[in-house]
């Protein structure tokens, strides 16, 4: 069976809801410890949201110079599909597994709501199961969620086709370009702002029209990477 770690902080919130996100997707979820070194052999790493030691200096800094996070780092390199959400996110682009960076929101004030996106890029190792263009509905809730980068690094991102997943409706923290989230060149890391791990099963996600579709539009998130890793 297909093993992804999700990795536990001091302060996550967030890390149980990634497991069972994982379990419900066909995968056999894995406990890891910020202060191990050990990834115990996992085919794929969920860095979960919510929050981490260290997030009143700068959000993830701390969290990504952890003994955990410099093994996640080297397997990333290596190609090991690595998800981060939220928290996540903020890590990846502070151990320069992802460009950018994720500022405070510009309305100054945190923000939940589920929250239309557009799934812009399906080749990478989290987006397999959607089809390109198809538009989704997540939870979403950040205090610091607004993606910053120099118009050079946008424009590459753009060129290249390495933003993942962009707002529809309303750009809810002010991100350049109403980008929600971006992969790295090889398509195997990938950082969101919104949680895919609370749209997992219907009657317990977004409350739409379309609940019972919408209500496991983050499941597929976690399926992609079984497939991925299936498929490699």
């Amino acid at each position: 069976m297909t093993r992804v770690g999700v990795v536990t902080f001091p302060g996550s919130l967030d890390d149980g809801d990634a497991r069972r996100a994982v379990r419900l997707a066909g995968a056999e979820p894995v406990r890891l410890w910020h202060g191990d070194h050990d990834l115990q052999g996992v085919d794929a790493v969920v860095l979960p949201g919510g929050f981490s030691y260290g997030d009143y200096l700068r959000c993830g800094a701390i969290a990504a110079r952890s003994p955990m996070m410099s093994e996640v780092v080297s397997a990333a390199e290596g190609g090991l599909p690595v998800l981060g959400i939220c928290n996540g996110f903020q890590m990846l682009t502070e151990a320069h597994l992802l460009p950018g960076g994720l500022v405070r929101n510009d309305h100054g004030s945190f923000v939940c709501r589920d929250q239309r996106l557009r799934v812009e890029q399906t080749g990478t190792a989290w987006t397999t199961a959607f089809e390109a263009g198809e538009e989704i509905i997540v939870p979403l809730k950040n205090g610091e969620g607004g993606f910053v980068a120099d118009a050079d690094t946008i424009a590459r991102l753009e060129g290249d086709g390495r933003v993942v997943f962009r707002y529809l409706d309303v750009n809810p923290n002010g991100s350049i370009a109403d980008i929600a989230g971006i992969t790295n060149e090889r398509g195997t890391v990938v950082g969101l702002m919104p949680h895919p791990e609370h749209a997992v099963e219907p009657g317990f996600g977004p409350d739409t029209s379309a609940a019972m579709r919408s209500g496991i539009d983050g499941l597929r998130v976690f399926q992609s990477a079984l497939e991925s890793v299936l498929a490699a």
